[in-house]
């Protein structure tokens, strides 16, 4: 659209992405006020200030991490709704690759970014509906829900679609991809505790796929769509 100003839709985007990120913060932090003032409980200030310190601890080096590899992926508005939706790797993020990659657009220009807003927006609104609708059809679908025949689909359930929406990826970029996915499977193998510390991970894949990834530029055997 011709009369369409980008910079004024960012400005908008990070005004509205902060204020509703703080309310955000601010209900979490609430939470112990909330449940005090209706069930008539005396907070334990001891207990709110070890728990808040504790979780601080644990987290918000995780919160960094996370900023730094999720937000140059998702862009602004994306990376906004999904902080405060949350589930970014189960489904945000492969929302927003899937629809980058339907549409055509490449990661950090402003098409890219409306495409992954757009996406994670979709994505959030059909996750509530999605919750509603199964805890309403929770108690009916309970006896379908714990049948020992269908368990292992609904184990395999996550590793199905990260397998689709990754091998489209690893395809595409195997020189790259290659060493990485290797090592991290092995390493799954031998040490099954790390497929719990998925942030971890994606910062050390992602530092040898960047690493991997100069050194074949350098060397000039990345095809041309490896290097986008």
């Amino acid at each position: 659209m011709e009369n369409f100003d980008y910079s004024e839709y960012e400005k908008s985007l990070h005004r509205d992405g902060r204020i509703m990120n703080a309310i955000g913060i601010a209900l979490l932090f609430s939470i112990p006020f909330i449940f005090s003032l209706i069930l008539g409980a005396r907070i334990e200030w001891k207990g709110y200030l070890s728990g808040v310190l504790r979780l601080s601890a644990s987290y918000l080096p995780i919160c960094v991490v996370e900023f730094l590899i999720y937000v140059p992926i998702l862009g602004a508005g994306a990376s906004y709704l999904s902080f405060i939706t949350g589930n970014i790797i189960n489904m945000k993020l492969p929302c927003a690759y899937n629809s980058r990659e339907i549409a055509g657009t490449e990661a950090g220009t402003p098409e890219d970014g409306i495409i992954t807003t757009l996406s994670v927006a979709v994505s959030s609104l059909v996750t509530m509906l999605v919750i509603f609708i199964g805890v309403l059809l929770l108690i009916p679908l309970t006896p379908i829900l714990q049948n020992p025949t269908l368990k292992p689909a609904f184990d395999n359930l996550l590793p199905a679609l990260f397998g689709a929406l990754a091998a489209q990826y690893f395809t595409k970029s195997w020189k790259i991809t290659a060493v990485p996915l290797l090592l991290m499977t092995v390493l799954c193998i031998i040490i099954p505790s790390l497929v719990k510390q998925t942030t971890i991970m994606m910062i050390v894949v992602g530092a040898m796929a960047i690493g991997i990834a100069f050194l074949l530029y350098k060397k000039g055997m990345l095809e041309e769509k490896e290097k986008k």
